[in-house]
């Protein structure tokens, strides 16, 4: 490793040393996460290299935060519908990269709504505002998870598996997740008037004034 390596990997060390805590406490807001600092993916999917030659990261890219807000407890969000996206992202290269799209598992969800390219400059914790998984395929709780593939101009793609997470606890003050189109609920049927609730002049009945009925 050279001097220049080694300094810049120190100096991301230090950086996600100090953004760890704001990362894992119990707050309200983007920075809101569980109680303990976790890796957000499957087991070593994050990770270049074995053995003692291990590092946290993938092609230079980490993630120390991602979740799916999904919706509050007890409700679901419904099939069709949206959930955000939230990342904390980490460039741990010296060079500027972008990531410029995210693909879903087919089984999951249709796509997923990056606006536009996010900037990732080198050292610098980059957050992911706006981003949402469209056309759930299934209705969500919390508690699911959803494989993602992070397209980077430079870094390549990375996948890795994202838990839901239910709107509650640290999360409540959280916008909500856009709400899918309602399904119209099941017909009951307008009651039918009855016969007998429209009155009809019958046969012989005097319809005349009583002076006219008299003669």
């Amino acid at each position: 490793m050279t001097s220049s390596s080694r300094r810049r990997a120190i100096a991301v060390a230090a950086l996600l040393a100090a953004a760890i805590p704001a990362l894992a406490a119990c707050g309200a807001g983007f920075d809101a996460n569980t109680n303990a600092p976790y890796a957000p993916n499957e087991a070593g999917v994050l990770y270049d290299g074995d053995g003692p030659d291990k590092a946290y990261g993938k092609n230079g890219v980490m993630i120390p935060q991602a979740f799916i807000l999904g919706p509050d407890s007890g409700q679901q969000l419904a099939e069709g519908g949206s959930a955000p996206l939230y990342l904390t992202l980490l460039n741990s290269t010296g060079t500027d990269d972008q990531l410029t799209s995210i693909v879903p598992e087919e089984q999951k969800a249709t796509s997923v709504n990056v606006q536009s390219p996010i900037d990732l400059q080198p050292g610098v914790l980059v957050k992911t505002p706006g981003v949402t998984v469209d056309g759930l395929k299934t209705a969500l709780r919390g508690g699911e998870s959803i494989k993602l593939s992070l397209q980077f101009k430079n870094a390549g793609d990375i996948s890795l598996t994202v838990p839901v997470i239910a709107r509650s606890r640290e999360y409540a003050t959280l916008p909500p997740a856009p709400t899918a189109t309602p399904t119209a609920p099941p017909a009951t049927g307008s009651p039918v008037p009855s016969d007998a609730a429209t009155p009809e002049t019958t046969e012989g009945t005097s319809t005349g004034t009583p002076a006219e009925n008299a003669g």
